[in-house]
């Protein structure tokens, strides 16, 4: 029975009731230990470029708590109540041949994602055989190529468990994330209090309200990223309504709270790498247990945004009937490439990445919210979501829904126009109301009166 839903599971096709295994407790651990990747560190050294540590912490809570509630908004009430995916759930949005779109938006988010994971465990390694002297300065390049190599065949190996491998690998994941990483923060926070309290930030605007609001944006959109992870996790929860206090606070709140070691580190060290300024505090033992703890915080995320990236990858037709390996190969191999090739520059693009993040998905989930509660009432036609064709329920026209695609396009526009994502040069009103959450309203607001006064009376989508 449990190959069979291990199966179902890795098929792509919804779950019901009968083939959903996880508790409350399993879907919280997933989501935590998903949540905890080391790119938490990078998320607190941007916002360390802006803010001191009060106005940081706040920052970052507030952020994360905001995106999380978008987040669940969009995904959790069709992929908990049907047992889909985020790539699923959103063709009764863009179309059966639109919701492509969103097939190449959870693909290259999470190359992006895990790549940013294994430079970053491969700089960790090698600073810490700097300080060990196992290896020297000139060479750490080619540790953090090695890593990369080695983590993603690890990462390959456990998946081809499918779900089992992904919950096993969780479960005891979730102790040294939990526990090294509270030990950390108590560390840097206990040693480090009297400078903390003085440190200023790095690159700080003159205006304090700029300051804060890119905090709280770098925050938004670090959440509103893991949609390419969510659905495909939250789709195993017993019911929508389970899912909504684990994610808010294990996947919501964990993010800032470990960012927030990120953030102290780089105000007091100038770094935000745990084994470098741990070191610092207490020795080469030290920076070892931080080794460990970034290495499981880079194993779990891996694990989950490879094995989300697989099942989003079967709904594309011509990848349908390919082979569990295959699916694990071609979302794995890109990562690989990225941290052999391109470490450096692609590390180094991190504030720019997260930018675009918002440009896509605060849209997106903009447009599903919308969907959900103001359109269907959370009511889909299930059989039709996996139907293709001439007079499916989801066709629209030629398999495009043009209301969906106007409102990417709106909200994107409205983002560029606010914030700048490759120099963080803004326009008024953004140190007031961020980019990302007027994206979303513009989106939000465009897709529901083009669905109301052009495809509804058009008898298109599917709508009561």
């Amino acid at each position: 029975m449990s190959s069979d839903r291990d199966s179902i599971a890795e098929s792509g096709w919804p779950l019901t009731v009968s083939d959903k295994s996880w508790t409350t407790r399993q879907l919280t651990v997933v989501l935590l230990v998903t949540a905890c990747g080391n790119w938490s560190y990078l998320i607190g050294q941007y916002v360390a470029f802006y803010l001191d540590f009060r106005m940081g912490v706040a920052a970052l809570i507030a952020g994360s708590m905001i995106g999380m509630l978008m987040l669940t908004l969009a995904v959790v009430p069709a992929s908990a109540k049907y047992g889909i995916d985020s790539i699923a759930a959103s063709k009764p949005q863009f179309g059966n041949r639109g919701w492509l779109l969103t097939v190449f938006l959870q693909y290259a988010s999470i190359i992006g994602w895990n790549a940013l994971l294994l430079v970053f465990f491969g700089k960790a390694v090698a600073q810490a055989g700097i300080t060990l002297g196992l290896v020297g300065p000139e060479h750490s390049l080619d540790v953090v190529r090695a890593v990369s190599t080695v983590t993603c065949a690890v990462v390959y190996t456990v998946l081809l468990r499918g779900l089992k491998g992904l919950e096993a690998a969780s479960n005891i994941l979730f102790f040294v994330v939990v526990g090294i990483g509270a030990w950390m923060l108590y560390m840097l926070l206990s040693q480090q209090a009297g400078a903390l309290a003085t440190a200023k930030p790095s690159m700080p605007s003159p205006s304090l309200a700029w300051n804060y609001v890119t905090g709280v944006e770098i925050s938004i959109v670090s959440l509103l990223g893991f949609w390419a992870y969510f659905g495909t996790i939250v789709r195993e929860a017993p019911s929508p309504s389970s899912s909504v206090l684990p994610s808010m606070l294990a996947m919501g709140l964990s993010l800032p709270l470990l960012s927030i070691v990120g953030l102290a580190a780089m105000l007091v060290l100038q770094v935000p790498d745990p084994t470098a300024w741990l070191v610092s505090l207490g020795g080469p033992l030290y920076g070892l247990v931080a080794l460990l703890f970034v290495m499981a915080a880079n194993l779990g995320p891996s694990l989950a945004g490879v094995y989300s990236t697989a099942i989003g990858l079967r709904r594309v037709p011509a990848l349908e009937k390919a082979s569990w390996n295959t699916l694990i190969l071609m979302a794995i191999v890109p990562v690989a490439a990225v941290g052999v090739f391109i470490p450096e520059e692609f590390f180094s693009s991190f504030g720019t990445f997260l930018a675009f993040i918002g440009i896509f998905f605060a849209p997106l989930c903009a447009i599903q919210i919308a969907d959900t509660f103001l359109l269907r009432k959370n009511v889909l036609n299930i059989r039709g979501i996996y139907q293709d064709g001439v007079g499916t329920p989801y066709e629209f026209w030629f398999g495009f829904n043009p209301a969906a695609f106007l409102a990417m396009a709106a909200g994107f526009f409205t983002y560029l126009y606010l914030l700048n994502p490759v120099t963080y040069e803004s326009r008024w009103p953004y140190e007031y109301v961020t980019a990302s959450l007027p994206a979303a309203l513009v989106s939000g607001i465009v897709f529901v009166l083009a669905t109301r006064f052009w495809i509804i009376p058009a008898g298109k989508g599917d709508y009561v």
